[in-house]
């Protein structure tokens, strides 16, 4: 659904900022550390899980000073709906993950669904180790953990860095709550 300017303006107006660029950085770099430290000399292969990944991934393997492979996974709940449902698998790379230390890279843990179905997925797909990432957080429960987290943030809706609003807002500097009146 395309949003019109009028309101794609009056949604960016009414939106709060919880985590500036500058913080978002520092979140990368910080992640970048951790995932050097724990990756280093194993030669992985880099899912970037499609759409919301895309910008994460952009962001921080650049950082990534250690030798690695990159490839793709699309799975989604939300498909541009405000929120999750059935699983939907777009693209899985099976057989190029037997054997292999694999870093899913993804944009947010929200619930935790996605993430640990994709997860799953590459254990069955015979995988040797299994390690996932994701920029943002959200402080609640969750249906699994992920090893490296950027940034953890209020349970609201999100927009901007890879985040998305009905499609929109993924290229916004910066994590951006939602207001209410435009769920």
């Amino acid at each position: 659904m395309k949003l019109t300017l009028e309101t794609y303006t009056a949604v960016a107006d009414r939106a709060e900022c919880l985590v500036t660029q500058e913080a978002m950085e520092e979140a990368l770099e910080r992640m970048a550390d951790t995932l050097t430290d724990r990756l280093a000399g194993t030669d992985p292969v880099v899912l970037c899980v499609m759409t919301g990944g895309l910008i994460a991934a952009g962001r921080l393997l650049p950082r990534l000073n250690f030798q690695l492979r990159v490839n793709y996974v699309h799975a989604t709940r939300y498909q541009g709906a405000t929120s999750g449902g059935e699983l939907n698998w777009h693209y899985r790379p099976s057989e190029i993950l037997r054997g292999e230390q694999v870093l899913i890279l993804d944009d947010i843990l929200d619930e935790g669904i996605t993430l640990d179905a994709i997860a799953r997925a590459c254990r069955e797909d015979g995988a040797a180790g299994v390690h996932t990432a994701v920029l943002v957080e959200k402080a609640r429960p969750h249906a699994c953990v992920a090893d490296v987290v950027g940034v953890v943030v209020p349970d609201r809706y999100l927009f901007g860095y890879g985040l998305d609003y009905k499609g929109y807002f993924r290229n916004v500097p910066g994590v951006f709550a939602v207001a209410d009146q435009d769920r």
